[in-house]
């Protein structure tokens, strides 16, 4: 792993507001593209938004809040949680859950279904849930440009660039609620 790739996952950890990282990004996508073809597998499991190109106050980073994904391409789901961070992420979050496919070597084809409030499940209690349907007026993909066993960068269909890390500490089935 090159040298811009390390220093890219140190700042998302500690600094993630840093205003090189946007350049970082650019200079690690050109360094180790990502082919879903050969890595598909290391897109499963649990990942944290560090840093994203959108204004928009729930896609930045905040010490108060978890922006999380989970991904489960080989069963064709994930969803996108937002929580408080511990010790109330235990109370609940706003949860999107979606559809996905792999449909080219970047490209990830993704499909809103539900959206609302989202409990985790508790021993002996049946969680709590209150989802909608998800309306979704076009079709929504994601372009895996970076990809490895702790980092991905991702690129929306609104042209939001997004840098995550994975979180080793949570289980697909802790975010998905399955």
């Amino acid at each position: 792993m090159g040298h811009h790739r390390k220093q890219l996952v140190q700042l998302l950890r500690e600094t993630p507001s840093d205003p090189s990282l946007r350049e970082l990004i650019s200079q690690v996508e050109q360094e180790q593209p990502a082919d879903l073809s050969s890595s598909g597998g290391l897109l499963r499991g649990v990942w944290e938004l560090r840093w994203s190109s959108s204004q928009q106050p729930w896609l930045k980073q905040t010490a108060g809040l978890e922006n999380l994904q989970a991904l489960d391409p080989e069963q064709g789901r994930g969803c996108n949680l937002l929580r408080l961070r511990a010790p109330f992420a235990a109370l609940g979050g706003i949860s999107v859950q979606a559809g996905l496919q792999i449909t080219g070597s970047q490209r990830v084809a993704v499909r809103f279904q539900r959206g609302g409030w989202w409990e985790p499940s508790r021993a002996n209690q049946q969680p709590l849930s209150w989802m909608r349907q998800v309306q979704q007026s076009s079709p929504a993909w994601l372009d895996i440009t970076v990809l490895d066993d702790q980092l991905r960068v991702c690129r929306g269909n609104a042209g939001t660039t997004f840098a995550l890390l994975r979180r080793n500490d949570l289980q697909l089935r802790d975010v998905l609620g399955v």
